[in-house]
């Protein structure tokens, strides 16, 4: 058991490893044939460790991996799109509410995925949905990275200095954001709905504006406490704190789903069957 729970970490070191390689052989060679191909690897590392992470440690749950990965396919791509449609419509120019219509717009855009895998299985386990939230969500925040490498990229004139800047950026703080936000937000609806339908109740609703407020704070943030003294300072504080607050109560909706598996299991409510 403890090797399996270790198995996250050679994701992370092989993939680290090749993606160092890559890097190398990209600025060797100049070979640009491969350069989607180093810059994926970078972005998506840190996100599929993430969820490797969870899954396995999803206790009684029976959660398979090909569901896994199509929350992980699903919710990046039709969360990224849907938000790249819905920003332009609905953000405001003004800067103290911009922030947090962002939050709004991308964290229901990234449960879209996980909404239409869900909808015609069991999905009444806190458990479940805490690991395809976080797939959900790891899966915008990597092709939000490499989105934003890209764009580095061709605003650098190719410098690939850059590109490798924007992706370890990315990829440090990939934890703290998109998976942890998305995990809370589908945990707690899986929690609160029945097997068959989805319970829109305030405690969803509570958890969505909770996460959409972290998700506004941790943009906002530097803006806001860039006019104080002491600035660098004042901005690392404050963001250690936003993603303090996302890491505990992600912890809290982890204690609290191993809890319930295990009261599942002893009242003989049977493991949804339908994600094999």
């Amino acid at each position: 058991m403890k090797e399996r729970n270790l198995s996250w970490l050679k994701v992370f070191t092989g993939g680290l490893l090749l993606y160092i390689f890559g890097v190398f052989a990209l600025a060797a060679t100049r070979n640009t044939n491969i350069f989607p191909t180093v810059v994926m690897l970078g972005n998506f590392l840190v996100p599929i460790t993430y969820v490797a992470f969870f899954y396995q440690r999803r206790h009684l749950s029976k959660l398979d991996m090909p569901t896994t990965a199509w929350a992980f396919f699903y919710g990046g791509l039709l969360g990224v799109l849907a938000a790249a449609t819905l920003e332009p419509i609905f953000l405001s120019q003004h800067k103290l509410y911009f922030s947090f219509e962002v939050g709004l717009i991308e964290e229901f855009a990234k449960i879209l995925g996980v909404l239409i895998i869900a909808k015609r299985c069991s999905h009444d386990s806190e458990m479940d949905g805490l690991i395809l939230g976080a797939a959900s969500g790891m899966g915008f925040a990597a092709l939000e990275s490499t989105g934003y490498a890209f764009t580095a990229f061709l605003a650098s004139d190719g410098s690939l200095t850059q590109t490798v800047i924007i992706t370890l950026v990315r990829g440090v703080i990939a934890p703290i954001g998109h998976g942890t936000w998305t995990a809370i937000l589908v945990s707690t609806m899986f929690r609160e709905s029945g097997p068959r339908a989805f319970h829109i109740n305030y405690k969803v609703i509570g958890a969505y504006l909770t996460v959409a407020a972290l998700h506004g704070l941790w943009n906002g943030l530097p803006e806001v406490l860039s006019i104080f003294p002491i600035p660098a300072v004042n901005v690392f504080t404050g963001q250690v704190l936003v993603a303090a607050v996302g890491f505990f109560l992600l912890w809290r909706r982890y204690e609290e789903a191993k809890k319930l598996q295990i009261e599942r299991m002893e009242s003989g409510i049977p493991q949804s069957d339908c994600w094999k």
